[in-house]
């Protein structure tokens, strides 16, 4: 039987509820949705969605090294925005990180946030 392994990274915040920043499985990380806040002390980067938007990719990025993946190997990934005219925004910062063979995606508006985020990414990845 294969088992689950837990991904904690100190680069990234902590889980903010009863669940891991990542689980690695069978030769997949699955991470958790992260939002912008900064580890250290668990206030948003900013308050624009520049600035939250680039701080969840820099803590997806560091769950994601601690699993062993990168964004290169993203399979699929989900994004969760609060108001959808940030979508431009968003899949701009988005685009900097796969400049080639993007991953699946989704990504809907939503009514609220944890902590009243602008937005969330979770991803899939491969491990390796």
């Amino acid at each position: 039987m294969k088992e689950k392994k837990v991904i904690y990274s100190k680069k990234a915040p902590e889980a903010i509820g009863p669940y891991s920043q990542a689980i690695v499985y069978d030769g997949l990380v699955y991470c958790s949705g992260q939002i912008g806040i900064f580890p250290e002390n668990g206030s948003f980067a900013g308050n624009a969605i520049k600035e939250q938007t680039r701080q969840v990719m820099k803590n997806l990025g560091s769950v994601l090294a601690e699993a062993g993946s990168d964004f290169s190997k993203v399979i699929k990934c989900s994004i969760f925005l609060s108001d959808m005219s940030d979508f431009g925004v968003v899949n701009q910062i988005y685009g900097e990180y796969f400049t080639d063979n993007p991953p699946a995606r989704e990504t809907v508006a939503v009514k609220t946030l944890p902590k009243n985020a602008l937005v969330e990414i979770s991803c899939i990845a491969a491990v390796g």
